[in-house]
């Protein structure tokens, strides 16, 4: 499954962070995000996923990593890209729950394993 995630950063370098409200991974953290249709590039995913998923408009400033994982049932290749808001709006649409989280404090929600991967890269960055 490939899949695209953004890393969305404030001028305060909080980084926004998304709650699962569904399914096995229910509870767990991510960043937004989703799948990539065919024929899109995955910036191109990014700003149709997060559209969909925050009502919102980003910009895709920079590719931080991709992350390969295998989760039990599937194996994941998640494409990683620090993103900025254009304008205010974020409106929850799939989501339980959000938070903007600074640096430091990323350890302090529970992270899906994939999103272990991106939180450990981000660590190197400056934002």
């Amino acid at each position: 499954m490939e899949v695209v995630a953004a890393i969305i950063h404030d001028n305060e370098g909080r980084i926004f962070a998304t709650q699962r409200g569904y399914g096995e991974w229910k509870d767990w953290w991510e960043f937004p995000g989703g799948k990539m249709e065919a024929g899109e590039t995955p910036e191109e995913a990014l700003v149709r996923e997060i559209r969909e998923e925050l009502s919102a408009e980003i910009s895709v400033d920079k590719f931080i990593c991709t992350v390969e994982y295998d989760y039990p049932a599937f194996h994941l290749t998640m494409h990683c890209f620090l993103c900025s808001l254009i304008g205010e709006a974020l409106h929850l649409n799939e989501h339980e729950a959000a938070k903007w989280l600074a640096k430091d404090e990323l350890d302090s929600v529970k992270w899906l394993p994939a999103d272990v991967k991106v939180v450990e890269a981000l660590m190197k960055e400056t934002l």
